[in-house]
């Protein structure tokens, strides 16, 4: 059977298993986490294991965060410690080995990696031993005692842990040495941290008097992540890491505004791995209210709250026209609200809406990009945004909430921009809407809303005053209530494997953080944000407009093939203090840099948001971004319009703010029109698609008289259309 034969034969099953269905339920486990190509499956005590430290892990976070606060510095760095345990245990490094290949190649990696456990325990001990002596009364570790009985020790079975793990290959239910080595690594680096750093040594973070044993740990710390980042996330925030890491060091030989005095390699590094770095703004949001939403988004999971979600979705659109379509707006819409990436996103409700999109009349490109283009929507969705608005929060100081809401206007552009662009398309192929027959009752499914109840407290919570944390909290205890109600009810063993799956789901996004806090540190360190800044104010000099797209150019690049909480990260770091300094709110100026971070996952040519639907739909991976940046075109537009309307972003009066939102939905139905060349019914000619998208662009702009100009523009457009319709009729 080829792979056409077969990929035709899966459709069709498909399709048998969503029709054949007594109840019309369609979707059934679509939150269900999907497994990674190079994650491990264990069985067993192993799995046994594993669960337990998976469950720890979670539980460990809600106990600390609501029943006994643990100083800072320390629980971030067993936060940070904690995903790397667990990322080694369960990722591999290299691909696993097929049934013919027989249980393992490269068996002389094992070995190799077996001596370097010894190092790397050896470093592990001299942790205690350093803690003890500080115990004793020592105020400072001999330099030379910290170098070559834990520096070097540390560092060269990191090294050797991180290469053999690149070729040693295993079965997918075996454990692996060189993992091993990288485990106790990981331990080291953290207690030495903790043990030893973490005292009075301190204070002399970024001196000359800073421990050696810091800038040790902070190269094997560093390098660490980076190899397990390139597991979970792949190559692209690690490439982007290493150029800022390599900028510290040939900064001082650049020239122009890139230049800069020089760090040494011990300055640099007794910092980085401290709250200006690796511990700072983006793992303190990941250890706190992040760890603390993907542990609530694991109760919804486990209460099938996704199921529902989706299920509500189609029975509430899936009659219209290109129904399948207008169900991924909505469902991606609810499921952004619990899942943290728009890969994530796409993979969850795209396995069902993609090949029922193509059921309906849509291409195998069109139904991966409309797909692509609702998930990552889903990321800019209140209240809670996947999870780049509480790295907002905690880098502008604006309160959450206020972020939430100037992020509503916002959402209801982008998803009224892809409906348009949905809709327009299937009257344009005059496709039909699903059967009745076909689809859950919707009767049933408003039997059943009170399944948003813990969202409705969420949002209720924090708008009452409540901490984000205590209203998470909150919210995840009501998940596990509600569900006593419904028909998946959680018990001791649901809200255990709820804690399970929060931690491997906290993984990347952990993990994540701490590499875009490398980033982070070295824009902070070098002061390379700064210089940054100067350029984007020499370009405002000509032009407000032109800085505005070069800003625009950077984040989307600094934001290409990475997750939206570090592409946000690194340009809210890089981007957002010049377009501050233009004189723009702060909140504007963020909200500016997290939208075109969110819509890096479907611009090409590295769009991870549309590579993951191609490979649901079977379509070319290019093709599926270039036709989702098409359907989401509206989202590059509306940053440009919280430049020139603040009152889209909630800031005004009432009338200012209703009036915005009417004629910039006005605008992006006429921008959705003219890209699309479908308009009063019939399609359009290349003027009166001109004509749309500068009638568009002027009401966007959010003035009276450019409002009126658009109006003007687009009725001219609509004249010319009823004009071609007898001669369109004829034809």
């Amino acid at each position: 059977m080829t792979k056409e034969q077969s990929h035709a034969s899966g459709e069709i099953q498909l399709a048998e298993n969503l029709t054949v269905n007594e109840d019309h339920v369609l979707a059934h486990n679509v939150d269900e986490e999907p497994v990674e190509a190079n994650r491990r499956l264990y069985t067993g005590i192993l799995l046994k294991f594993v669960v337990l430290l998976a469950i720890a892990y979670s539980a460990f976070h809600l106990y600390t965060l609501n029943v006994s606060p643990m100083e800072t510095w320390s629980f971030r760095i067993v936060h940070v410690a904690g995903a790397l345990v667990l990322g080694f245990i369960l990722f591999a490094g290299a691909r696993f080995v097929s049934g013919e290949e027989g249980a393992a190649r490269h068996r002389w990696t094992t070995w190799f990696a077996a001596v370097a456990l010894i190092p790397a325990l050896y470093a592990l001990y001299q942790t205690y031993a350093f803690h003890q002596m500080i115990l004793g009364g020592t105020l400072r570790i001999p330099a030379e005692l910290e170098t070559w009985h834990f520096g070097w020790p540390l560092l060269a079975a990191s090294g050797v842990g991180i290469v053999m793990s690149w070729i040693h290959q295993r079965d997918r239910a075996r454990f692996s040495v060189p993992d091993l080595v990288l485990i106790v690594c990981s331990v080291a680096v953290a207690a030495y941290l903790l043990v030893v750093f973490n005292t009075s040594m301190r204070m002399t973070t970024g001196t000359a008097f800073a421990p050696v044993g810091i800038s040790f740990a902070a190269v094997a710390g560093t390098a660490l992540i980076m190899e397990l980042t390139r597991r979970v996330a792949g190559m692209a925030l690690v490439v982007i890491a290493l150029v800022f890491l390599a900028y510290v060091f040939a900064g001082p030989y650049l020239p122009g505004f890139l230049g800069y005095p020089g760090l040494s390699v011990q300055r640099f590094f007794s910092q980085v791995y401290t709250d200006a770095g690796i511990l700072g703004p983006t793992t303190a949001v990941s250890s706190t209210y992040i760890i603390l939403f993907i542990i609530f988004a694991a109760f919804l999971q486990a209460s099938k709250v996704g199921d529902y979600f989706v299920n509500f979705a189609f029975a509430a659109a899936g009659r219209s026209r290109g129904g399948p379509a207008k169900v991924s707006i909505f469902a991606s819409g609810l499921m952004g609200m619990i899942n943290g990436t728009s890969a994530g996103n796409v993979v969850s409700t795209g396995s069902l809406t993609i090949p029922l999109m193509k059921r309906v009349g849509y291409s195998k490109e069109s139904a991966g990009a409309v797909e692509a283009a609702a998930s990552t929507g889903g990321q800019i969705m209140p209240p809670i945004m996947g999870a780049g608005a509480f790295i907002m929060a905690e880098i502008t100081g604006i309160p959450y909430t206020e972020i939430a809401i100037a992020a509503i206007i916002p959402a209801i552009l982008y998803f009224a921009s892809v409906y348009f662009m949905v809709d327009f398309e299937a009257k344009k192929l005059g496709m039909r809407g699903m059967r009745e027959d076909e689809l859950p009752n919707l009767r049933l499914m408003l039997r059943q809303v009170y399944l948003f109840v813990p969202i409705i407290i969420l949002i209720v919570a924090l708008f009452q005053g409540y901490s984000v944390i205590r209203a998470g909290t909150l919210a995840t205890i009501s998940a596990a209530v509600v569900s006593w109600i419904s028909p998946n009810k959680m018990g001791l063993r649901q809200i255990l494997h709820a804690f399970e799956i929060a931690a491997y789901m906290s993984i990347q996004i952990i993990v994540v953080c701490a590499a875009a806090g490398v980033i982070v540190g070295v824009i902070s360190l070098t002061g390379v944000g700064a210089r940054f800044s100067v350029l984007l104010l020499d370009v405002a000099a000509h032009s407000h407009l032109l800085a505005l797209v070069f800003a625009m150019f950077i984040s989307i690049l600094l934001g290409m093939g990475m997750p939206t909480t570090a592409a946000y990260a690194v340009a809210a770091s890089v981007v957002a203090p010049g377009l501050v300094q233009l004189g723009i709110e702060p909140l504007t100026a963020h909200f500016f840099v997290f939208y075109f971070a969110v819509v890096s996952a479907i611009t090409p040519p590295v769009a991870l948001a549309s590579y993951a639907a191609a490979g649901i739909s079977g379509a070319n991976a290019m093709s599926t971004s270039v036709a989702s940046f098409r359907i989401g075109i509206a989202a590059f537009i509306v940053p440009f319009m919280f430049f020139y309307n603040s009152a889209l972003l909630m800031e005004g009066g009432w009338f200012e703010i209703g009036r915005a939102l009417i004629t910039a939905t006005f605008g992006v139905y006429l921008l959705s029109a003219g890209v699309l060349g479908w308009f009063a019914r019939s399609s359009a000619p290349v003027l009166v698609r001109l004509l749309l998208v500068a009638a568009a662009l002027l009401t966007i702009e959010g003035g009276l008289w450019t409002d009126l100009a658009g109006i003007a523009l687009a009725v001219i457009a609509m004249l010319i259309q009823r004009k071609r319709a007898p001669a369109l009729a004829a034809a």
